[in-house]
């Protein structure tokens, strides 16, 4: 029986097909099979799935139905609060009293009310920033079609445990792109919701105002029946909105009449570009006009001061928030997260208030582009996957190229990536459609269309993949990347604000942050020089959408 999707499982249970205790049975021998060699897994909860599987069985038999997930094996993201045990971050400094306070997350009790099995914690990088240190005891995420090769962040275990097996779906976060940047990269379908659409409370937070939780599973239809779920207000987050949840299910028809499809292309084009990707996004163009739709030209406002501002404010307000823990705990944080947050701590508060001015005057932009469009397509990257063994462990995200995510935070946006084909070298490729703020419904509509239309989010890695043949290819230890260049009046800025706020790093990281304070600094200024910013309100940046 074929229960590659969570729709055909659903359909497969209530047939009398396929039996949740099955279901469940298949996803941890897939994780016994392969999780040693991808790190899907920090912690598996055998024993309670197994558990409420046999719940779920009966419950079907006795004609109690919950509804489409009832009975689906689902993995939570390792930054999310459950019952079975403690959220770690995958980090040693958070506090494991902090989600035994909360028990479940609310996103998690409505999967669980649901009758969805819980089949363990998913590996993230360190408070959804930090790229995995080698040093520290946890699990190294991989990617399934190579794991030489990331799988992206920060919802990396979850986006590589889809498509191999180990789950049907799972809850990733989403602050500059951690939903769809692993869902890109691992060839599987994932939202990021309007801010404010799904509760975020009972999630280790990285920046307060960018912040969000989404599905991951390999159809839109699928992030469909999660996020029918998981939306909606809850009193425990003052950021959740009160709007009502939409009937996500009613439009996907496969019908795309109607609908005008802005394309931009001016955000990606010069930069970073794979030579795969300009023919598959035609392709994927293609389908979506076959399916009804009107493709038009467009340009997304201002894209460079946008991704600049989400950029600023995810960096100062994930310092904000560390900044307790980094003077007495600075070594306990991995290479990467502790780099990342001393970066924040080099923002002034200027610089903070005039991203969220950005932000807003961003809204109010893309408001008066949705008058002329429904939906956007634009990439998710334009690369593919970067290998780990390339990546400088003090400058992690210098790897990092092509991304095209951290705009559609920036502005609020529900933006969803699918897979769209795959590179010369056999490495997946997402394209992001995006639209009007809480107009889920419309983005899912397209992405079910598509993939209507196609099969590349049922594609499975090869077993060669899985076996891990790849990685003798890159099997040298990362090494750190040369210093650039910087002026001693420079250097001696960053040490003052670093020493001020007691962090301690050693003379590469502090080398690494101050190349990132000087490298920021020309697209930090260029945000005073947009004229309608001086007079927005800051506080609006964040808040208008909910």
């Amino acid at each position: 029986m074929n229960c590659s999707t969570i729709s055909e499982a659903a359909a497969a249970l209530r047939r009398g097909d396929v039996t949740s205790v099955a279901l469940t049975q298949a996803a941890l021998a897939a994780a016994d099979a392969h999780d040693e060699l991808l790190g899907v897994f920090l912690r598996r909860f055998d024993e309670t799935a197994l558990e409420a599987a046999a719940r779920a069985d009966a419950e079907l038999a006795a004609g109690v139905d919950r509804g489409p997930l009832h009975g689906i094996p689902l993995g939570v993201k390792d930054i999310l609060a459950t019952v079975e045990a403690p959220a770690t971050a995958q980090s040693l400094v958070l506090d494991p009293a902090w989600s035994k306070q909360i028990g479940d997350a609310p996103v998690v009790a409505r999967l669980r009310a649901a009758g969805s099995v819980i089949v363990g914690k998913t590996t993230t990088f360190e408070f959804a920033i930090g790229f995995p240190d080698p040093d520290k005891p946890f699990p190294i995420p991989r990617n399934p079609w190579d794991p030489a090769r990331t799988p992206g962040g920060s919802s990396a275990g979850t986006g590589a445990g889809v498509p191999t097996g180990m789950f049907l779906g799972g809850l990733g976060t989403d602050t500059g792109g951690s939903v769809r940047m692993p869902a890109a990269f691992c060839g599987i379908t994932g939202l990021k919701a309007t801010f404010g659409r799904v509760p975020k409370s009972g999630c280790a937070p990285l920046a307060y105002t960018l912040d969000g939780i989404g599905p991951m599973a390999r159809s839109a239809r699928d992030c469909a029946l999660m996020l029918a779920v998981m939306a909606g207000a809850d009193p425990s987050d003052p950021y959740s909105s009160a709007l009502p949840v939409d009937d996500y299910l009613s439009g996907l028809t496969g019908d795309l009449s109607g609908l005008r499809i802005g394309v931009d292309t001016a955000s990606w084009a010069g930069g970073d570009v794979d030579p795969s990707w300009p023919d598959l996004l035609s392709g994927a163009l293609a389908v979506l006009s076959e399916c009804g739709a009107t493709v038009v030209d467009v340009v997304l406002p201002l894209y460079a001061e946008l991704v600049t501002a989400q950029s600023v404010t995810m960096a100062a307000e994930s310092a904000a928030y560390h900044l307790p823990d980094l003077p007495g705990r600075w070594p306990d944080y991995g290479v990467g997260a502790r780099a990342y947050f001393g970066g924040g701590l080099t923002l002034g508060a200027t610089d903070y208030v005039q991203a969220q001015r950005v932000r807003r005057v961003g809204q109010k932009a893309m408001a008066e582009l949705f008058a002329h469009c429904d939906l956007v397509i634009n990439p998710a990257s334009t690369m593919p996957a970067f290998v780990i063994a390339d990546t400088d462990p003090v400058r992690p995200f210098a790897t990092l190229r092509g991304l095209h995510t951290q705009y559609w935070n920036s502005v609020g946006n529900p933006s969803m990536s699918v897979p769209i084909g795959f590179s010369a070298e056999g490495m997946p490729f997402g394209m992001q459609i995006s639209g009007r703020p809480f107009d889920e419904a419309s983005v899912l509509r397209a992405g079910d269309a598509y993939q209507t239309h196609t099969d590349w989010h049922l594609r499975r890695p090869s077993e060669a993949a899985l076996s891990g043949a790849n990685l003798s290819r890159h099997a040298a230890p990362p090494v750190r990347g040369q210093d650039v260049p910087l002026a001693d009046a420079r250097l001696a800025a960053v040490r003052h604000l670093l020493a001020e706020a007691r962090a301690n790093p050693d003379e590469a990281e502090m080398r690494a942050i101050a190349e990132g304070f000087d490298q920021m600094r020309p697209a930090i200024r260029a945000l005073y020089d947009i004229p309608a910013v001086r007079y927005e309100d800051p506080a609006l940046g964040f808040s208008a959408l909910i």
